[in-house]
């Protein structure tokens, strides 16, 4: 059964398996500043081992702390990752609150699904579960952004009642109610 789980070590094999597929597809270089890209260039070198990997997850949870060190610029946020048993198939992350740049391009929430998990209505189910996430973070609304034309993310916030407010350059900015 697939559930949103706090980042884990238990998911190692086949979250590394999700990493293999997204560098197919050409992401995890230099100019990725996906969420993907950004913590492949961080952690990615340590991935494969146990320890480097519990140092990854660990980096994550820690990031909801207030305190925790991170790049000018960003905020706390929660990571979650949608799992089905020990199979990694996607990931969540909520930031906590929302600075000019977030406001303009990257929103509350950001995710990501692995290629072979896509098309199967997870990224629709995992947001769906992740928003009341979101409300106990005291976030009423969610801005989620996505490029233009990616109608596959267009579709999940608006699966989950999200409400087109603008376009400014190639992204499309929606605020999304947290409590149904």
């Amino acid at each position: 059964m697939t559930h949103l789980v706090a980042p884990t070590t238990d998911v190692q094999a086949s979250f590394l398996a999700a990493a293999a597929e997204f560098e197919a597809e050409g992401r995890g270089g230099a100019e990725d500043q996906s969420m993907f890209g950004r913590e492949k260039r961080e952690h990615g070198r340590t991935w494969e081992t146990p320890a480097g990997f519990a140092a990854y997850v660990q980096s994550l949870l820690d990031d909801v702390e207030e305190d925790h060190p991170r790049p000018d610029g960003w905020v706390p946020s929660t990571a979650l990752w949608w799992v089905d048993g020990e199979q990694y198939l996607a990931r969540i992350s909520i930031r906590h609150r929302l600075t000019p740049w977030l406001r303009e391009f990257g929103g509350h929430i950001g995710y990501d699904t692995r290629p072979t998990a896509r098309r199967q209505g997870h990224a629709t189910a995992m947001l769906r579960a992740a928003l009341p996430v979101a409300a106990g973070l005291r976030i009423d609304q969610a801005l989620i952004t996505c490029d233009h034309d990616n109608v596959g993310s267009r579709k999940v916030i608006e699966a989950n009642g999200g409400v087109l407010e603008d376009r400014r350059g190639v992204k499309l900015r929606f605020w999304v109610p947290t409590a149904h």
